[in-house]
């Protein structure tokens, strides 16, 4: 008997993705091999240079990333890739760490920096610290995208009222600023948290604050 397409298990999500940049392939095994031990997916490369030739995957995913490289340093790699697509979540490992170094990785927003040889656990930690920040991230940035294409869909009036309303003025007041009376501002407001899929005006005003909503006074 056949099996109907609403009785098929879902398919699994994809493994989240460790990905490591070091130029000791000894090294790049032993990690790979300690990624996969837990569950991971692992992509290997020697270089910054065979990274950014690769796509890595849309998943969860982290970097774990040599200080000392051929070519491009970890460092420079990081502000290299820090605003663009392929920018996530850095743990650098390394056996020359000083402070200076320390110091420059994490303010640029390293998730860790283990000096070689470190323990195992430690390395397991800072990845699984990393991969829920891009987790977070990417979430975030999901919806930012959800609500951004919800306020394309608002004429510009309701815009315009959505701007006033979250600004902290009263339908009234709106009404005044805008020309138009206060019945008709209400049936914008409703439209837009109708719209936006707003529960609440503290939600729409988040919403407004997402969007980078300026304030606009009386």
């Amino acid at each position: 008997m056949s099996t109907s397409s609403s009785s098929r298990t879902p398919a699994a999500p994809p493994a989240p993705t460790v990905i490591v940049v070091d130029d000791d392939e000894a090294l790049r095994e032993a990690l790979s091999s300690l990624f996969r031990s837990v569950g991971l997916r692992v992509e290997l490369y020697g270089s910054a240079a065979e990274l950014l030739a690769a796509k890595p995957p849309a998943v969860p995913r982290c970097l774990v990333l040599d200080i000392r490289l051929p070519g491009v340093s970890g460092l420079d790699f990081q502000s290299q890739i820090a605003s663009s697509p392929m920018n996530m979540p850095i743990i650098f490992m390394t056996g020359h760490g000083d402070i200076p170094m320390t110091v420059r990785a994490m303010k640029a927003g390293a998730v860790d920096f283990l000096t070689k040889p470190f323990r195992d656990q430690d390395m397991l930690d800072a990845v699984a610290t990393a991969l829920e920040n891009d987790r977070r991230q990417s979430e975030a940035e999901k919806a930012s995208t959800d609500i951004r294409a919800l306020y394309q869909s608002l004429t510009a009036r309701e815009k315009e009222v959505m701007s006033l309303v979250t600004s902290g003025l009263m339908n009234k007041q709106v009404a005044a600023q805008i020309n138009l009376s206060e019945i008709t501002v209400k049936i914008h407001r409703g439209h837009v948290m109708r719209k936006m899929n707003a529960k609440s005006l503290a939600d729409l005003v988040r919403m407004a604050e997402t969007l980078g909503l300026g304030i606009t006074k009386a």
